[in-house]
């Protein structure tokens, strides 16, 4: 009986992360990356202001 535990322990334990990572993923049908893609492109532009005026070598 005690073998038959710990087999157990495996299966509820990918079960488990089977159904949280279906939850988290949820969200991410509904947003779109459209909010990440325009920060990195207002740091893009930031990051190259800052480095065409610098006057480097």
């Amino acid at each position: 009986m005690g073998a038959l535990v710990w087999l157990l322990i495996p299966l509820v334990a990918a079960i488990g992360g089977g159904l949280w990572g279906s939850w988290a993923n949820r969200t991410r049908k509904v947003r779109s990356d459209g909010p990440e893609l325009d920060g990195y492109a207002r740091f893009r532009e930031a990051m190259e202001k800052s480095h065409s005026g610098a006057g480097g070598a």
